[in-house]
């Protein structure tokens, strides 16, 4: 049996930010793709997995300086990697752009101009993004993706930046809105673990590139993923 294995549980961080991968289910339990991946991750160290949801990847971040988890699920970024060890990513969403149908822009490229403000979910991985490699636009930055969105829908800001699917739903259930064809990022999304505690990452590591070639990764992303 390896080291890393436990008989103890794990505390899992569950980012609740993205919906695509995480939400609440009706019963109040978290659910998705993370929290599956979670339990499968527990079931090969032989541990039981404990949840803890947070509204926003910042303050799951956070939370790893105070020691609150022992596994988390976000989206690789050089700026969290000084205080998280990523494994290679487990699956790849597009950041793109909601902006309102009569607008005359049709690339994320032309977003980024003097005199555009654009919403963004303090801390998620496509604010880091954008604050890397925009000049121009200004970031808006609200408390978390879905804030983003409302507040867009709500008047505020020429466009919304955040997650593909979410950002189609909102158009969808929206008139008068529209998402572009494009991406301005693919977003990474792998497990991590705070630098220092570290005594789980080899084995989680080795069992996410075993998942991946065996194709129950794709599996397990299909079962679960979330569009309602």
């Amino acid at each position: 049996m390896s080291e890393a294995r436990c008989s103890t549980a794990l505390r899992f961080a569950i980012n609740l930010g993205n919906p695509v991968l995480a939400f609440i289910s009706p019963s109040g339990e978290p659910e998705g793709i993370s929290v599956a991946l979670a339990r499968r991750i527990a079931q090969s160290l032989g541990a039981e997995a404990q949840f803890t949801t947070y509204p926003t990847a910042g303050a799951v971040v956070a939370a790893a300086q105070a020691g609150e988890w022992d596994i988390a699920f976000l989206a690789r970024d050089p700026e969290r990697a000084q205080t998280l060890r990523f494994t290679e990513s487990y699956i790849t969403i597009q950041g793109t752009m909601m902006v309102a149908a009569e607008a005359d822009v049709r690339s994320v490229a032309q977003m980024d101009s003097e005199g555009l403000t654009i919403n963004v979910g303090k801390g998620a991985a496509y604010d880091l993004w954008l604050t890397r490699n925009f000049s121009r636009a200004v970031l808006l930055r609200q408390a978390s993706s879905q804030a983003a969105i409302d507040a867009f829908l709500n008047g505020e800001g020429d466009a919304v930046a955040g997650i593909r699917q979410p950002l189609e739903k909102a158009a969808r259930q929206n008139a008068g809105y529209r998402v572009l064809e494009d991406n301005f990022t693919q977003i990474e999304q792998a497990v991590c673990v705070p630098l220092g505690d570290e005594r789980y990452f080899a084995e989680i590591a080795g069992l996410i590139n075993s998942l991946k070639e065996s194709g129950e990764i794709a599996q397990l992303i299909n079962s679960n993923l979330n569009d309602s």
